[in-house]
């Protein structure tokens, strides 16, 4: 008896952590009710089975020609002509019973009733019977047939509704006995809420790795509700909500749910596009019936992920005349965080990556009071993440957290999450038992630059052109001042490129105008090199002209880094302008800043061209190790240049820059 109650209680335990549906939808009812949909079945089922059943019996069917033959022999006593589309035969054999009784004899059709008959009479005739062959004729209905042929279609056009009606209404969530009740379910909240003790936010602040200052930010919103009195009770509100601002894998839906997880209260969690539908009004039905039953369970959160789909500025729309439904949206939503009140416990939490599109109207002060930036990781944070994301992988001792950090600057906490998951990819593909150093700076390669092509065709020439390209981007990195230190360059073909370089950007949170040029020059310098090798270039520097030409750009436009334009920055960062066909400036501003940004770069190609002059000895010799080896660390630019020394040039750039500007002036005025 005991075994058995035992056997019971894992049998109800398993169920409870599996909950899967079963294949029966009688079964997937969890309050075990009676479905209506089996009642329709039945009665569809049943129409067609009484339609198609012969309650009276077969009636063997004969052809027209051996009607006739019967007929000749004298074996006929009446016939039936039935909705002048077939003939009913009762034999004098059958007479014994009576007239109007027992079943036909036989049954065949016939085209046409004047043919048959005018055939049958001649034949009677001819043959000289002289019995009379009683013959009528009947119009039969088929009461079921004609009552299916008008509710059939019916029935079809609405399963057909019904069918898509479950589907945009969620599939079979909510009430109503399945399909039917989503019918009026489409304008309920879609929201996922965590509330119960099985499946309640199990994510806390010890989940989330870096962000301290987010974290510092949010507990206290972790503090208002757990503590609401203790704020209250001093006559202060607690905030309606937080939006937190930042780009993407950052960590803010993660971070969302640690305040859920650390508050233990009931979450609600929905994303911005679960709004909008192609009906009118659902939106904003939506957005009530969240509040509704956020209201019902307060204190608790509401997390809305991607906000900006509903909350995007008003009247910036660039289709202009289309259906305004997302505009409704966010009124109801504006309306709904004004409308409950403040003492209620419901706090909204919003993220997005695009906070510069929002409306005004939900950024003010009463309805998101805090905006929460959540920014890539530092050198720290990175390193938190890692220990975060290294706890399930079998990693080699010799790995180094710290140099795993530096190798990762600019990257995100989902980016760190891949390189982890990556590098134990890549070491059960080589068969390893641990992961290693290496594999975790393969899986940063491959995750930067893209799978290597080994397989890709370039002739012997293409190949020295790409070794000298890269090893004039190696070499300024190396020497100048302000450019990005190197930290490996390739000649392996990887995604779209032919060669790449990784560099150790320096962490900076301002840049000024000669680290930037510097920057340039680096970047020139595979252009430089193959012009001062081969005496020609190639179209390999299009993506370094690219980047070159937007960074001289942003120098005049934006940080005002020209004399010429003047401190002047024509940057919006309202995005009020993006849809402008307008430029903010005259034809004359438009020349001059033209004309400042060639001077820029072309003061840059020539100072990279005299570094990579004077060092030209150590770049060839970087060039023909690239080619023999494919891959160059920074210790073997160490050992070709010594340890990393600056090129000092003459302070006479700005001089330089200013005469430049000048010539170019005087050039465009002839």
């Amino acid at each position: 008896m005991i075994d058995m109650t035992q056997e019971e209680s894992n049998k109800k335990n398993t169920q409870k952590e599996n909950p899967k549906k079963s294949n029966f939808p009688h079964m997937n009812n969890p309050k075990g009710g009676f479905n209506i949909m089996w009642v329709y079945a039945i009665l569809i089922g049943a129409f067609i089975l009484i339609n198609f059943m012969d309650m009276g019996g077969s009636v063997k069917e004969i052809t027209d020609t051996e009607f006739f033959e019967k007929l000749k022999s004298n074996q006929i006593e009446r016939i039936v002509i039935v909705n002048k589309e077939f003939v009913e035969v009762f034999t004098k054999s059958n007479s014994s019973q009576g007239p109007g009784f027992g079943s036909p004899d036989f049954k065949f059709s016939i085209a046409s009733v004047d043919v048959f008959l005018e055939r049958f009479y001649d034949i009677q005739k001819s043959q000289g019977i002289q019995d009379n062959i009683s013959v009528s004729s009947e119009t039969r209905h088929n009461y079921m047939m004609e009552i299916l042929g008008w509710i059939l279609p019916f029935v079809f056009i609405i399963a057909i509704w019904m069918f898509f009606m479950k589907r945009m209404g969620g599939g079979s969530g909510g009430g109503g006995g399945g399909g039917a009740g989503q019918l009026f379910n489409i304008g309920k909240s879609r929201a996922k809420v965590f509330d119960n003790a099985e499946d309640k936010v199990k994510t806390n602040f010890h989940d989330v790795a870096g962000l301290e200052e987010a974290k510092i930010e949010i507990r206290e919103i972790v503090d208002f509700l757990k503590n609401p009195k203790k704020y209250t009770d001093l006559g202060g509100k607690i905030p309606k909500g937080a939006l937190l601002v930042g780009p993407p894998g950052t960590g803010k839906t993660l971070l969302a749910k640690a305040v859920a997880g650390e508050a233990q209260v009931p979450f609600f969690s929905m994303s911005g596009s679960d709004f909008v539908e192609m009906f009118v009004g659902v939106g904003a039905a939506r957005v009530r019936d969240l509040f509704k039953e956020a209201k019902a369970k307060a204190p608790c959160i509401v997390f809305i992920d991607e906000i900006d789909a509903i909350g995007r500025a008003r009247g910036k729309n660039p289709n202009m005349g289309a259906n305004d439904e997302r505009e409704n949206t966010l009124n109801q939503l504006l309306t709904e965080m004004d409308g409950f009140e403040t003492d209620k416990g419901v706090i909204i939490l919003g993220a997005t990556n695009r906070g510069d599109m929002l409306d005004k109207a939900l950024m003010r002060a009463g309805r998101f009071d805090r905006q929460i930036h959540v920014e890539l990781p530092d050198l720290n944070e990175r390193k938190d993440i890692f220990l975060v994301h290294l706890k399930p992988i079998k990693v080699s001792e010799e790995v180094d957290v710290d140099f795993l950090a530096k190798q990762t600057p600019g990257f995100s906490g989902a980016d760190i999450a891949n390189v982890c998951n990556e590098a134990a990819l890549i070491a059960a593909r080589k068969d390893k038992k641990h992961v290693e150093k290496q594999d975790f700076l393969d899986a940063v390669d491959r995750i930067i630059g893209g799978l290597e092509k080994r397989n890709k065709i370039i002739t012997a020439e293409e190949k020295k052109t790409i070794a000298y390209h890269e090893a004039g981007h190696a070499t300024l990195s190396w020497l100048l001042e302000y450019a990005h230190p190197l930290v490996k360059v390739t000649i392996i073909p990887r995604g779209k490129a032919l060669g790449a370089a990784w560099y150790l950007p320096e962490e900076r949170q301002i840049t000024t105008k000669e680290q930037i040029i510097d920057e340039i020059c680096a970047t020139l310098g595979g252009r430089i090199a193959e012009e001062i090798t081969f005496g020609r270039i190639s179209t390999g520097a299009l993506n370094d002209l690219e980047r070159v030409t937007r960074q001289a750009y942003a120098m005049v436009t934006y940080f005002g880094m020209s004399d010429k334009v003047g401190n002047i920055s024509f940057y919006d960062s309202t995005g009020q302008s993006e849809y402008s066909f307008n430029k903010p400036y005259s034809e004359r501003t438009s020349e001059m800043i033209d004309t400042e940004a060639k001077v820029i770069i072309d003061f840059a190609y020539k100072k990279a061209t005299k570094v990579l002059k004077e060092n030209k000895e150590g770049f060839t010799k970087l060039a023909d190790l690239l080619l023999e080896k494919e891959v160059v660390f920074s210790e073997d630019l160490e050992k070709i240049f010594g340890k990393r020394r600056y090129i000092s040039l003459p302070q006479e750039d700005d001089a330089e820059m200013k005469k430049s500007t000048e010539t170019v002036a005087n050039e465009n005025a002839k």
